[in-house]
């Protein structure tokens, strides 16, 4: 997979050599180029923003340097590429999506990392194929977005984790879409925390009936509005009665 990034600071982009990101860097899983739109101005400055029409506080990235770097990432491979912005305003990112764009049969994208007050509105018109956010924050530019998009789509494509089972049970990836349930390692016992027995007694069925039942709570505890999309079963329903009547006493 190819991924091209639009940057004014791709020195940024060195986290990306560390941890499975690097691993799959060196076993050409994935590609990264960059793309400085200051390489594609014309002036002594290198300018790539300018103020706003209309007034008001920031600068606005220029349209001709970030257009003709696209063009330039597009040119040079033959793959047809898909043009994604890092935005707030953007589509909020989910783990669904990233699935969906591991999955693409193009398999090439180019991320535009923009900066300042935002990117002059005409390259959303004819450039740019999808924004996507990765929360409902401001940042002071895409750069970190874009490595969380990579590092989210890198670690779904085979042969990039060394066991990609364990993707299957990630939070908001199980076939639920509930939040992953907890887990535990050596030793059994941490000061007066112990390891729960049903995950020492060998019982595979009591063991995957209590990680479902944990799923649930913890997605009751920490993000209840996932439970509003979710079909219910009935035992399950039973147990979050459950945990509802207790916590209110």
């Amino acid at each position: 997979m190819q991924f091209d990034i639009i940057t004014l600071f791709p020195e940024m982009f060195d986290a990306l050599n560390y941890g499975i990101i690097h691993r799959a860097l060196e076993q050409k899983i994935i590609t990264v180029s960059f793309w400085n739109p200051r390489d594609f101005t014309h002036d002594i400055h290198k300018s790539v923003d300018d103020r706003p029409y209309g007034g008001g506080p920031g600068m606005i990235m220029l349209y001709k340097p970030l257009h003709d770097a696209i063009c330039a990432a597009k040119k040079s491979n033959a793959t047809p590429a898909t043009v994604i912005h890092l935005s707030p305003q953007g589509k909020p990112l989910t783990q669904k999506i990233i699935r969906a764009l591991s999955e693409k049969q193009n398999r090439r994208f180019i991320l535009v990392s923009s900066r300042y007050e935002g990117i002059d509105e005409r390259l959303l018109k004819t450039d740019i194929d999808a924004e996507y956010s990765i929360g409902d924050y401001v940042l002071s530019g895409g750069e970190l977005p874009a490595m969380v998009l990579i590092d989210s789509i890198t670690r779904l494509l085979p042969n990039v984790l060394n066991d990609p089972e364990s993707t299957k049970q990630d939070s908001f990836s199980n076939s639920d879409g509930l939040l992953d349930y907890p887990h535990y390692t050596r030793p059994a016992t941490i000061d007066a925390l112990s390891v729960p027995l049903v995950l020492q007694s060998g019982n595979h069925d009591e063991i995957q009936k209590w990680r479902h039942q944990e799923s649930i709570r913890n997605t009751w505890q920490k993000r209840p509005d996932l439970l509003k999309r979710l079909t219910l079963t009935e035992d399950d329903q039973n147990f979050l009665k459950k945990l509802i009547e207790k916590s209110s006493k």
